[in-house]
Order: structure tokens, then C-alpha cells, then sequence
């Protein structure tokens, strides 16, 4: 199967591009919004989308670290690398610059929501701080609202909700 996305609402729409061949035209209707677009099918040359190029968590586990977005009612489950300094992670959107952008349709997760600072101490351990962005709906740390001014300090496996959608920090190795 494989998912496309509305480029006028964003919502995903699922095909089965194996009863299609390479280079036929495809029409299709949004059920969301009703717009009509196409595609044409050709043999994929670039590399899969970060998301789906490394679902192993351990993956990162040298570098910098990752978040594992938990598959919900909303999407499915992402791995995305952080880096060092601030990670800024919300809802992706056309137009707006994130570090992290998690895909969904969870509109209660803004498109600029929180930020997880990434950082190493002086005897090489990496530290990880989250804040709120500010975000509408808050940020949640293991059910816990945290403040405006809130800066906390979180480990690997650290539950954080962001409107209706969880993710894990899986901290970098060492």
C-alpha cells in the first residue's frame, strides 16, 4: 500500500500502487476536502522518507538520540532524530519550519509545539531539557503539565504527550 498526501488539506489517502503500472496517471478525490488531483506513478530513484527509513530505535542510539512517536488513532509510528541544540517538534506543516515534524492530522498539536534542548555536560553525558514552545494545548511530561516557564530535565524513555499525541525520548548511547 502505498500513502499519498491531499496537497490541499494534507490527509493521507491510501493505494495499492501494485495493481498500477510505472508511468500510468492516477486521479484522485480527497474524501476530506473533496480536491481532485493527480499523480504520476514512476520508479522511486531517492530514498525512502526519514520516518521510514530507520523505524529501529537504535538506531540513533550513537548520535544525538531520537523520539518514537507512538502509533495512534491519529497516524503511525515514526523514529526522529534529534540533534544538538534545540529541537523544535510539532505538527509538520506546509510553510512552517520545525526540526521535528511529527506527520498526523492531530490538530491539537501545534505546528510549533515544544522544544527538547540537546546538549553535552562537561564530562561528555548528554543532557536533554524540554520546555513548552508555548503551545496551546500544552505539554504534557508522564501526565504532568509542565508551567510556561518550565524547564525540565528528562531521561531515556520519558513519556511526553502533545495534544492527543505520545512520544518516547530514546536517549543517545553513552
Amino acid at each position: 500500500m502505498k500513502r499519498i498526501r491531499c496537497p490541499k488539506c494534507e490527509n493521507y489517502l491510501t493505494f495499492d500502487e501494485t495493481k498500477y503500472e510505472e508511468g500510468q496517471s492516477l486521479v484522485f478525490e480527497c474524501g476530506h476536502c473533496g480536491k481532485q488531483f493527480a499523480i504520476r506513478l514512476i520508479k522511486a530513484r531517492m530514498q525512502a522518507a526519514r520516518k521510514e527509513e530507520k523505524l529501529d530505535e537504535q538506531a540513533f542510539r550513537e548520535e544525538w538520540g531520537s523520539i518514537t512517536v507512538i502509533e495512534n488513532v491519529f497516524g503511525f509510528k515514526q523514529v526522529l532524530p534529534l540533534h544538538e541544540g534545540d529541537n523544535v517538534i510539532g505538527r509538520h506543516s506546509v510553510g512552517t519550519r520545525v526540526d521535528v515534524p511529527i506527520e498526523t492530522s492531530d490538530m491539537s498539536m501545534d505546528r510549533r509545539h515544544c522544544i527538547i534542548n540537546v546538549r553535552r555536560n562537561k564530562l561528555g553525558e548528554t543532557l536533554y531539557t524540554l520546555r513548552d514552545a508555548p503551545s496551546l494545548t500544552g505539554t504534557f511530561l508522564n501526565n504532568e503539565i509542565l508551567g510556561d516557564k518550565d524547564r525540565i530535565r528528562i531521561e531515556d524513555g520519558a513519556i511526553v504527550t502533545i495534544g492527543a499525541t505520545t512520544f518516547i525520548l530514546r536517549a543517545a548511547e553513552g
